[in-house]
């Protein structure tokens, strides 16, 4: 059977490739003419430990939108103008995600780093706050689905990322005054949606 999405599904993929090829793209490696030992090199690398929590943690929140965008997209049975544009949010907050990646990476360890957590915090909110549109496509002003996916279950996903967004409002606000805090329930909530999303079955989706 055709695949009403299946051009928008193949752009979307490269949208997602690119995102997650950018994140590794900003890990640097250390200057040549600044080590002179084994013990020099193994220092700067353990230095560069910021860089690589945030870039699995983005790697993480990039992964599960794919993969929970490429399910949407195969348990639908036609596409709206609505969905199409909502799309195209969803993969503007994916694509922002690698600069505050990079801001967390090069100011996690100072003293002034709550501007750099507060914007990661809020392409996290973003990033929410697309899924929650584009959620609502599914089902407005028609159903996109195919007639053997279970609603139901659909809705409690829906549910669970509208509950989300009061977790990453909440960790936005809260990084003004508490940034570290604020970076650890985000990256953990990123954690939790991974578990979520493995457990979930793709037979789940369907009746």
């Amino acid at each position: 059977m055709h695949n009403p999405n299946s051009r928008l599904e193949a752009f979307c993929d490269g949208v997602f490739a690119i995102a997650i090829t950018l994140l590794i793209i900003e890990i640097k490696i250390p200057p040549i003419e600044n080590i002179h030992t084994k013990i020099e090199l193994w220092d700067a690398l353990a230095h560069s430990w910021p860089s690589w929590l945030a870039f699995f943690i983005s790697f993480i929140t990039i992964l599960i939108s794919w993969v929970n965008h490429s399910h949407a997209l195969k348990s639908f049975g036609k596409t709206s103008p609505q969905f199409t544009y909502a799309n195209g949010l969803l993969l503007m907050a994916i694509i922002i995600l690698p600069f505050p990646t990079m801001a967390i990476a090069e100011y996690l360890q100072t003293d002034i780093a709550q501007p750099a957590i507060t914007l990661y915090c809020a392409a996290s909110l973003l990033n929410n706050i697309a899924w929650n549109i584009i959620q609502y496509t599914y089902t407005h002003p028609q159903s996109l689905f195919k007639p053997s996916v279970n609603i139901e279950k659909i809705r409690a996903g829906i549910m669970t990322t509208r509950m989300g967004f009061g977790l990453y409002l909440f960790a936005f606000l809260l990084s003004f005054w508490f940034p570290l805090t604020a970076f650890i329930i985000v990256a953990s909530s990123w954690g939790i949606w991974l578990i979520l999303s493995i457990s979930i079955k793709e037979e789940n989706i369907t009746a």
